[in-house]
């Protein structure tokens, strides 16, 4: 039996992956849960199992593409279960698949009432199709969320797409309205059977259906009430393009589709439901109109002109380079931009003396090594913004937008920004009031490494309640962070110098003596946070970091 596996939902909110690499071939044996597949999301690289033991009968995508999640990437032969030959079509149903002979004679029904396997003319492809199982409905999230509002059964519609997938122009003839052999057209579909030529070609009888491509005596001559698209007076230009629905025949979307086109931007004259309704001539003069302006820009560029550049004359690749912006680094700047774009920033800056601090690490280093953990400064941070966190609970709240409330959390995980190859990744600590310094040394280390060698899962990378970054590991002193939404704040730490400072004995006498200073940046939503409470929360910050003996207490 062949098993077709879809990408999953490999982290909350993942929408899509790039398959980077297969970890397997075409006949290799697999086991369950043994990686076929490395697949890089905008959160990580995570490694894809198989969902049975078996054989791989045939890897679907190709290593560098897109795919949106839901898509059937791999399929197996299932060891010791029934034979997929019951699955390949035979020779009349691959008959019914290619174009249906007597096209001259539209009365003519098609075959001798064999089913299709796969294809039900809604593509007019010859290729062979797998049927899905029959306790399974191979559609992606958008079209099931469109069955979900029409209250359409996917199970009752015989999908087009691989596998008997069930794309979203299935959806749109099942949906497309109408009455009379109109529904029976659907129906028909549903329960699996071969639309006859009828259906797919047009006709100049009374029963002509509202899925074929209308022609001008269609519109004009039929008087008994078939449906059929609604003129609306003169023909004038409906919509232009970008529209969110367009009702069309098949044939003419899988015209649009060969053309290379987006049936959603061809102009419309006709409506039908009040909804847009696309001819095939339209399609092709659309195409046509392309294809015009592309070779104008071609002859224009032989000609030396410039098209949509201001003034560059260099030979592509000379003097620039591009990559696809996709992956991790899209991800990055979409929620730099919604974090900017929601939350109102305002930062605040601070220097606070961390001599004593820098004195206590170095007593506590060689234990730490004894241990095999490295102590960096980062753990009597983390502590000291969890103590300051816990006396200003705002610094700790989120904004509930949706329900207009605002939720203050009672639990503590910091968000740990770090650069890697591919981007700023955030790994989370979790409950850092509930650990000691070496524990937290050693789980941050270890996520951080993790996010660098691109093996971290995206459940650690989500559910932080503040973030720290450390600018000063590369010699920054100040920064004007960007919160990581929906957080409240986020704090930035620079570099560690040696400044001369003013200090009083405790007899008042005044000398300049040279200390340690650390610079904080801190940024936080405007909206949540007063500029007092962002100066009070820092200032506490400081308090724990100027005498590091308070963190026992913590």
């Amino acid at each position: 039996m062949v098993r077709e596996f879809e990408l999953p939902d490999v982290g909350e909110g993942v929408a899509e992956g790039e398959l980077v690499s297969w970890l397997v071939e075409a006949g290799d044996a697999v086991s369950e849960d043994q990686p076929v597949a490395e697949v890089e999301t905008d959160k990580a690289l995570v490694e894809v199992p198989a969902p049975v033991n078996g054989t791989v009968r045939e890897l679907h995508v190709e290593e560098g593409e897109i795919v949106p999640v839901g898509t059937v990437i791999i399929s197996f032969d299932v060891a010791g279960e029934e034979s997929d030959e019951a699955a390949e079509p035979t020779e009349s149903e691959q008959e019914m698949t290619s174009e249906p002979a007597g096209v001259d004679d539209p009365s003519e029904p098609p075959g001798d009432g064999a089913e299709p396997a796969g294809d039900l003319g809604a593509t007019g492809t010859d290729t062979e199709e797998v049927a899905p199982p029959d306790d399974r409905v191979f559609a992606p999230p958008r079209v099931r969320r469109m069955a979900r509002e029409q209250g359409i059964d996917l199970s009752r519609i015989q999908g087009s797409g691989p596998g008997g997938r069930i794309t979203a122009a299935d959806m749109q003839a099942a949906t497309g309205g109408g009455s009379g052999d109109d529904a029976a057209q659907v129906q028909s579909r549903a329960a699996g059977e071969a639309p006859s030529e009828a259906e797919s070609e047009p006709s100049d009888s009374s029963g002509a259906s509202a899925d074929i491509e209308p022609t001008e005596e269609t519109a004009t001559e039929s008087t008994t009430g078939a449906s059929s698209p609604q003129r609306t007076g003169t023909p004038t230009q409906v919509e232009s393009a970008d529209r969110d629905t367009t009702l069309a025949a098949p044939a003419t979307r899988r015209m649009a589709a060969e053309e290379g086109i987006d049936i959603d931007a061809v102009p419309s004259t006709e409506e039908r439901d009040g909804e847009a309704f696309v001819t095939p001539d339209a399609v092709q003069e659309y195409a046509e109109a392309q294809r015009q302006a592309q070779e104008a820009d071609r002859e224009a560029v032989e000609a030396g002109e410039s098209v949509g550049t201001k003034g560059t004359d260099f030979a592509e690749g000379e003097r620039e380079r591009r990559e696809p912006f996709r992956g991790v680094r899209k991800r990055i700047a979409e929620a730099m931009v919604e974090s900017k774009y929601s939350a109102p920033h305002v930062t605040h800056h601070d220097e606070v003396d961390v001599t004593e601090l820098v004195e206590a690490r170095e007593d506590l280093k060689p234990r730490a090594e004894e241990r095999g953990i490295r102590l960096t400064y980062m753990p009597f941070i983390m502590k000291a913004v969890v103590a300051a966190l816990k006396e200003h609970p705002e610094m700790n709240a989120v904004i509930d937008e949706a329900n207009e409330e605002v939720v203050y959390r009672d639990y503590y995980n910091i968000g740990i920004a770090t650069a890697t190859d591919v981007g700023l990744m955030v790994p989370v600590v979790d409950d850092i009031d509930q650990k000691g310094l070496l524990q937290l040394s050693s789980e941050m280390n270890e996520l951080v490494q993790k996010a660098r060698d691109r093996t971290i899962s995206p459940s650690e990378l989500q559910g932080s309640t503040f973030t720290i970054t450390n600018v000063g590991g590369i010699g920054g002193e100040y920064a004007t962070p960007i919160i990581n939404y929906p957080e409240a704040g986020i704090l930035a730490i620079g570099e560690i110098k040696r400044k001369p400072r003013v200090m009083t004995d405790e007899d008042g006498t005044e000398s300049i003596e040279p200390r340690s200073v650390l610079t904080l940046s801190l940024s936080f939503d405007h909206r949540l946070i007063d500029g007092a409470v962002g100066a009070q929360f820092t200032n506490t910050v400081m308090e724990y970091l100027e005498n590091p003996g308070l963190l026992l207490l913590e």
